[in-house]
């Protein structure tokens, strides 16, 4: 189908043909076939690399065309940060484009501007809940990934915001895509989509076993890769991939596997190196060193020297975004990498080999094998149209046993049907309440019949179900005062103003309540808040994903409960009630780690202590921080007292003690920049105002222009530094510094002056 001959918005088919797309592929022909072009619903379960993305840009510039604004819904941030980069093309026939992932207690008002919006679904559900004008204007929205309403963390989130866009705008053009849907179909009579399914692919894809010496390949085909004798199966298919001038995506199934077997293939592909690709490759080291000072920040440097990496939740969001780029760019020619790397990312590889196809699960005890839907996902990722001739996907068997066992369970086997996770805790309770919030339903037969439109009605056979998880959901609310009932039959639904302030704050109705009765507990008590109270007691709600207790951890946290039992704001359980005293521990470990970063103990320090990564540590601090604001409007709506858990937020936002807040709010005055001015003796922005200008630059490591920054942000009317300043600062550097305190500087993680931590951005 020639795009020459569509009726597209001016411009559009020229675009395109200057980045060589001229006709279109068969799913998408499929698709403007269905009707995409004219606003009708569509259904696309098509594989990666079918051009899925190409399907959504000419739904949405069509609706455009029409009137109206369009929306991309994905489920990870850093997909957003991509598709916005993707779209960002169209801006040259006067589109714009905005993307928005964060601040759920915001109304987006600026999106309202833009015709393309690219957001997460819990940013658009939250959007939804604070009346953002401009979701009336919809005309098309766009579901990437649609097949994630099966996850249990996000699914509900997903299938709930897809049912309210619709819900408020009845005529609204809805775009599902997936490369593995077991049951399209369903999820077509759900959205009251036309279904276009094909499993056509630009480039061919390979599914295969290895055993013994050879790939043994799905079409019947075999390719030798033999393995040297004591050598491993994965190092010689990375071997063969890169010796073809290809790039090898390994899938196993933790960190600490991930991390060994980089280590392991780096050496493969040293070997494998040019002198030009060496030289990149360390700069790109040096880049990934910058990021951060942690141990896992040295592996993936020293991993990658030798043109390999590890990719991981682990890792800080800079570290991931340059593995990514560099293996799109094949200068990593190899990575490792655990399935969170196949969740929609765009990070195509020849050969992608899944070595470990089971992994740990604590609900069954042991090592489970994954399922077909995930498996295939990552196979997926093999192959990139215009790069490689063809793509494999490669699983890896010890014995012929095991290859026929993997033959049935993943190569030849269909993916499983998603199914709905909206009926689970916590997912019900928190849609409910969202959904009486937001205007959706006043009554419980309303709310019933706002439930008729999610994919959970649509899987459950007859209402009573559906009826008896309402009403469960609903008395739980009620009971917690975040919702009242009255009428007949108490099918009158009204949210009282704290229900609200819940539901606004993107809240688990739980954690809400979590937090209230810690925050009551201490005013009853006359109970010191500190922050160490105020962590523990947003890390033991559900929204907080709390640190294992590992093995030794139990002593260690028992012995600090009790020494400071004073501080938790609550009553510890018995150390005999096994579930509820080792939650009460694991959320006291987290708190830990969040007093610690807020008391200026270095990241490397901190991701040795509690077996963590950097990226951990952000995704710790940034929940915290976000719970704590919560928890300070919460207090503010319920006459509680809110200065305790103001600081304890903005401590731990900012990763400082105390006396650095009033520094810390300075721009680009991060936890180390700060600590070297309060020691240099300048503790304020009043301060950095008046302060010698040789001082303040001998503070920051004589950075003229971070200097000049800093002073310009805290509000100097001559931020500029004289030349007489700068000497006077080389001067003082030169000197020895007997006003140093080593001690401070190991606990604000002092090292060398390039080096940036993550409070400093």
């Amino acid at each position: 189908m020639n795009l020459a001959k569509l009726d597209l918005p001016d411009g559009v088919a020229e675009l395109l043909g200057e980045t060589g797309i001229e006709s279109l592929y068969p799913p998408q022909a499929a698709a403007v076939e269905a009707g995409l072009l004219d606003g009708e619903s569509v259904v696309a379960s098509v594989p990666t690399a079918s051009g899925k993305t190409l399907v959504a840009e000419l739904a949405m510039l069509s609706a455009l065309e029409r009137g109206g604004t369009t929306l991309y819904v994905v489920p990870l941030r850093a997909l957003a940060s991509e598709k916005q980069a993707e779209f960002e093309r169209w801006e040259e026939l006067g589109y714009t484009v905005g993307v928005s992932t964060g601040n759920y207690d915001s109304d987006g008002e600026w999106l309202a501007t833009r015709d393309i919006i690219v957001a997460t679904s819990e940013k658009v559900d939250s959007l939804v809940r604070n009346d953002a004008p401009w979701v009336d204007d919809l005309a098309c929205v766009v579901a990437d990934e649609v097949h994630l309403v099966d996850d249990r963390h996000r699914g509900p989130t997903l299938e709930v915001t897809l049912a309210k866009l619709r819900s408020l705008n009845p005529g609204l053009q809805t775009v599902a895509l997936s490369a593995t849907v077991g049951n399209a179909d369903d999820v077509a009579v759900w959205l009251n989509a036309e279904l276009v399914e094909s499993d056509w692919r630009p480039i061919d894809l390979k599914p295969g076993v290895h055993v013994g010496s050879a790939v043994n390949f799905a079409d019947g085909s075999q390719r030798e890769v033999p393995v040297p004798a004591g050598g491993r199966q994965t190092s010689a298919l990375v071997a063969d991939t890169v010796d073809e001038g290809g790039s090898a995506l390994v899938f196993v199934n933790s960190r600490r596997n991930a991390e060994a077997a980089a280590a392991r293939l780096a050496d493969v592909v040293a070997e494998r190196l040019t002198r030009g690709e060496r030289a990149e490759l360390q700069e790109l080291a040096d880049q990934v060193r910058e990021v951060s000072e942690t141990e896992t920040s040295g592996d993936l440097a020293s991993v990658i020297e030798r043109g390999a990496a590890f990719h991981h939740a682990g890792l800080a969001p800079e570290h991931r975004s340059l593995v990514e780029d560099a293996f799109r760019d094949r200068l990593v020619r190899c990575i490792a990498a655990t399935p969170t790397l196949a969740a929609g990312v765009n990070t195509p590889a020849r050969r992608v080999i899944v070595r470990d196809w089971r992994r740990y699960d604590g609900d069954a005890g042991g090592m489970k094998p994954l399922d077909v839907l995930e498996v295939h996902q990552m196979m997926g990722r093999a192959g990139r149209p215009g790069l490689d001739p063809y793509g494999e996907a490669v699983l890896t068997a010890k014995n012929s046993e095991r290859h026929e066992e993997l033959f049935d369970r993943y190569i030849e086997a269909e993916p499983e049907p998603v199914r709905s996770k909206l009926a689970a805790e916590p997912a019900l309770r928190t849609h409910l309440l969202a959904t009486v919030a937001s205007g959706f339903a006043s009554t419980r037969s309303g709310l019933l019949d706002f439930l008729d439109r999610t994919l959970y009605a649509e899987q459950t056979d007859g209402r009573a179900e559906i009826e008896r998880v309402t009403d469960q959901g609903l008395n739980y609310l009620e009971a917690n005062d975040f919702l009242e009932r009255s009428g007949a039959d108490g099918d009158d639904l009204r949210v009282t103003s704290l229900g609200h302030t819940v539901s606004r704050l993107y809240l688990d109705p739980m954690s809400a309540a979590t937090i209230l009765d810690g925050l009551r507990w201490a005013e009853r008590e006359n109970a010191e808040v500190t922050p160490l109270g105020l962590y523990h007691l947003v890390s033991r709600t559900p929204d907080m994903y709390q640190l294992y207790l590992k093995s030794g951890d139990r002593e260690t946290f028992m012995t600090l409960c009790y020494d400071r039992e004073a501080e938790l704001l609550g009553t510890t359980p018995s150390e005999f009630d096994d579930v509820a005293f080792e939650e009460w521990l694991s959320a006291l470990k987290t708190a830990k780690l969040l007093e610690d970063w807020a008391s200026e103990l270095d990241e490397d320090r901190i991701t040795e202590r509690y077996g963590v990564g950097p990226g951990d540590i952000r995704g710790k601090t940034d929940t915290a921080e976000w719970l704590l604001g919560a928890a300070e409007s919460l207090a503010g709506e319920a006459g509680l007292a809110t200065k305790p858990v103001r600081d304890a937020k903005r401590r731990v936002a900012d990763g400082v003690r105390a006396e650095l807040l009033t520094l810390t709010e300075v721009g680009q005055v991060g936890r180390k920049r700060a600590r070297r001015l309060y020691e240099a003796g300048v503790e304020s922005r009043a301060d950095l105002r008046e302060a010698d200008k040789s001082l303040v630059l001998g503070a920051l490591r004589g950075r003229r222009g971070t200097a000049e920054r800093i002073l310009e942000n805290a509000g100097r009317p001559d931020p500029s530094m004289d030349e007489d300043a700068v000497a006077e600062a080389d001067a003082e550097q030169a000197a020895p510094d007997e006003g140093f305190n080593p001690a401070s500087a190991v606990t604000s993680g002092e090292t060398d002056d390039d080096q940036s931590s993550l409070g400093d951005f």
